[in-house]
């Protein structure tokens, strides 16, 4: 889900054939219009918009993957805008301490006694800056957040609100004074989307509305506002659930994860977290196309956003000149699709 040369296939073309009963038009229209309120504040970016309501709809997180300066932090900005979401942002840095993340016990004087301060951590859109510019320690205070959407202070564990979504971001190129993300965090991010510089007639409406007096740290003045209520979003949830998923497309996905663990070109390939992911996103791209089924050219298009990060290519492999992407792409000849 990217706009550069890497970007994964194609939104597939729907089958002329539809089910006779589909996800909720009432839902799928709010969050298609919210995709249009976003385009307010970003251009040029709609893939990687859909790869952040599509997470937004799993309950799963995402990694934005990019040079400084392609909207990454602005995107998330206006997503929660749009949602009318409560939105806190975390710039990572080396002296950053968990406890800056999920909040400590401070001492009252007046009481005696010690009291709960929540970190930034309890919000509903996570902005974590440059994740990997912190040290493990500081970068391990997110790993349960992310998987049990709980944080644990001195023994007790509070619940964050629902939903619950990290959207971490990183530079892609610049490695000095940077903390690799351990594979246990990065196997918790259901997509890694790269967000690459939008196409030159993008960029011009960009310019063009800078001319006009666009401001990027006041969204109001674009017009966002929050057009979709939580209760769409909820809807839209449910469709999902309705989604049919045949026997064959299950089969598939496991394929597709077991030909990762014994590619020659991996160390390490797709777990089990995976291959549920692959699952939860295809459902969520198939409502948001207006089916409730799932074609394999849906477990296609989500495919790389779910895997890239979470394959770790052989040294033989890198000499070679392949990426994560390259990868995939040959995971995805090598199986059968299902007819």
């Amino acid at each position: 889900m990217t706009d550069t040369p890497d970007a994964p296939p194609a939104p597939p073309t729907e089958p002329a054939m539809r089910a006779e009963v589909g996800p909720d038009d009432t839902a799928r229209a709010a969050l298609l219009a919210l995709r249009e309120e976003v385009g307010k504040a970003v251009v040029g970016q709609d893939s990687v918009v859909t790869g952040l309501v599509i997470a937004l709809l799993c309950r799963g997180h995402v990694l934005l993957e990019g040079v400084p300066g392609t909207a990454k932090t602005l995107m998330i900005r206006a997503l929660a805008t749009a949602l009318d979401l409560e939105s806190t942002r975390i710039q990572f840095t080396p002296d950053l301490m968990p406890g800056d993340v999920t909040g400590s016990l401070v001492y009252d004087s007046r009481s005696t006694e010690f009291s709960f301060k929540p970190g930034p951590v309890f919000t509903n859109l996570l902005l974590a800056d440059e994740v990997n510019r912190t040290p493990p320690k500081t970068q391990a205070s997110l790993l349960e957040a992310m998987e049990e959407r709980q944080v644990t202070v001195e023994g007790r564990a509070r619940a964050l609100p629902d939903p619950f979504v990290v959207a971490a971001t990183q530079n892609p190129v610049e490695y000095e004074g940077t903390y690799p993300l351990p594979e246990a965090q990065l196997d918790r991010f259901l997509f890694k989307v790269l967000v690459g510089y939008t196409p030159q007639e993008a960029e011009v409406e960009v310019l063009r509305r800078y001319h006009h007096g666009f401001d990027a740290h006041d969204l109001a003045t674009a017009g966002l506002r929050g057009l979709v209520p939580a209760e769409a979003v909820v809807q839209a949830k449910a469709a999902i659930t309705q989604v049919i998923v045949e026997d064959s497309l299950l089969n598939y996905v496991a394929r597709l994860a077991a030909a990762s663990r014994t590619s020659p070109d991996l160390v390490l390939g797709a777990s089990t977290r995976a291959s549920t992911h692959v699952l939860l996103a295809s459902k969520t791209y198939a409502a948001l196309q207006g089916r409730n089924f799932v074609t394999p050219d849906d477990v296609k298009f989500v495919l790389p956003p779910v895997y890239r990060h979470r394959l770790l290519l052989k040294p033989e492999a890198e000499i070679e000149g392949l990426d994560a992407d390259a990868v995939i792409g040959r995971l995805l000849g090598q199986v059968e699709v299902p007819r």
